[in-house]
């Protein structure tokens, strides 16, 4: 009976061990689901609404408790996380776009279009920002050196010298020519690799995607902290500043459409372009403006070829092509932005040097699909042309933040609409040049 008596204590001693050891383990658990249910809410809020909110929120904070520094630390994060992964970011998508780029001879026109047009585009901005010049209101700036260049052959020897750096050391510097060009060469030695290795590229650049979206989700907080330091120091005048630069921004994606964009179309089909470009602004446009993805955008354009009666063969490979290197939005914000750093630490750049900038920027846009804010994270980029530090930069991307609500929807319509524009361009270029009619009437409406 004793050592009956005896094994039920101990059995009954273990089962309360073992209740104990796993009741608060299923608690850790509901507090995980918890966690990750309130996740899922916040990220079912659109960012927009999201990112408007504490906008607002900071603001008024700024003006009605100045005194609160802590609030500011969700801006520092934010910058310092962004810095992080801008790097490794621009990395992998040079190499994952140049592993599995793929154009045939049908294609050339159109690829021709697409990145003349997106180097039309940075030369709108560079011109624009002469116009307009534009200073930011950025901290840290008595602490950050001057390197202003002092010509076009001091900028091609700091291209060429940064070309040539080691990979590692450019990684670790935020290097960006260095990691441009390393990636361009990474990306085109490994065309020639088989597709199994091709996929680990291709995977890793979606993963460092993935990463930039859990960030860019933090936006919100960041522009919350942003906002609030801006407003608490400088007043709401900040906003007329912010203001100015979203109207050359815009103004100078709206010259491209309504000017440029149709002269291209004239050259190339010798027809009067604007029904073709308000048909296109109409259904493509209008439609990326409010879902703000390129690629979301992908089967309203490839319907739109159809109605426009375009050859299925020809549009079916150069819509995705486009969602991926038609650039013209993006080339204007990177060309913009580095302007306007380049304005605000008083560094005079010169025509040549201006050039070089539209062909970077071009080059660099073509790798900006496929990632929320991706035109923005390639600020530094451009930055890095002039010698400005990774720290400025990125507070200048952390302003495009600020000014993305409205930036980012006009740059996706002008891109995605101009991926229909374009493909119907170089389809009736060919036309014109076999001597058939190009008839507007035979539309399905």
């Amino acid at each position: 009976m004793i050592r009956k008596h005896c094994y039920f204590s101990v059995a009954s001693a273990t089962a309360s061990q073992e209740f104990e050891s796993v009741a608060p383990r299923s608690h850790r658990l509901s507090k995980g689901c918890v966690v990750k249910k309130i996740w899922q809410k916040w990220n079912e809020i659109n960012l927009i609404k999201r990112i408007l909110v504490f906008l607002v929120l900071g603001a008024v904070l700024g003006i009605v408790a100045p005194t609160l520094e802590w609030i500011g630390i969700f801006g520092t994060l934010f910058v310092g996380a962004l810095k992080a992964v801008a790097p490794i970011l621009v990395f992998f998508l040079v190499i994952s776009a140049l592993t599995n780029a793929r154009a045939d001879g049908s294609m050339k026109t159109i690829i021709v279009l697409y990145i003349l047009c997106t180097f039309i585009a940075a030369l709108v901005a560079v011109i624009a920002s002469y116009l307009f010049p534009i200073e930011l209101t950025l901290t840290g700036l008595e602490a950050a050196e001057n390197t202003s260049p002092e010509g076009v052959s001091e900028v091609l020897g700091t291209l060429i010298m940064n070309v040539v750096a080691n990979p590692v050391d450019a990684l670790v510097n935020a290097n960006y020519l260095g990691i441009l060009a390393w990636g361009v060469l990474l990306g085109v030695a490994l065309r020639i690799a088989s597709e199994a290795t091709k996929k680990v590229f291709t995977d890793v650049s979606d993963a460092v995607s993935h990463v930039v979206r859990w960030v860019i989700s933090l936006a919100p907080f960041g522009i919350f902290g942003l906002v609030y330091t801006a407003v608490s120091t400088n007043g709401l005048e900040i906003f007329t500043e912010y203001g100015m630069l979203l109207l050359v921004l815009v103004g100078c994606m709206f010259f491209l459409a309504f000017v440029a964009n149709p002269l291209v179309v004239y050259a190339c089909a010798r027809k009067n372009p604007y029904p073709l470009v308000l048909r296109t602004i109409k259904e493509s446009g209008l439609t990326a403006f409010f879902t703000r993805s390129s690629a979301a955008n992908i089967p309203v354009n490839m319907e739109l070829c159809r109605k426009l009666k375009l050859d299925k063969d020809v549009y079916s490979v150069s819509i995705p092509l486009g969602a991926t290197i038609n650039m013209g939005g993006a080339a204007v914000t990177i060309t913009v932005m580095a302007m306007a750093a380049s304005n605000t630490l008083g560094i005079s750049v010169d025509l040549p040097t201006a050039v070089i900038l539209s062909v970077l920027a071009a080059v660099s846009a073509c790798g900006a699909s496929g990632v929320a804010g991706g035109s923005l994270m390639l600020i530094p980029l451009a930055c890095s042309l002039f010698g400005i530090g990774n720290d400025i930069a990125m507070q200048v991307v952390a302003v495009g933040f600020i000014i993305g609500v409205i930036q980012d929807s006009c740059e996706t319509a002008l891109n995605s609409s101009t991926d229909v524009l374009f493909t119907a361009a170089a389809e009736y270029r060919e036309r014109r040049k076999a001597g058939k009619a190009i008839d507007y009437s035979e539309w399905e409406k």
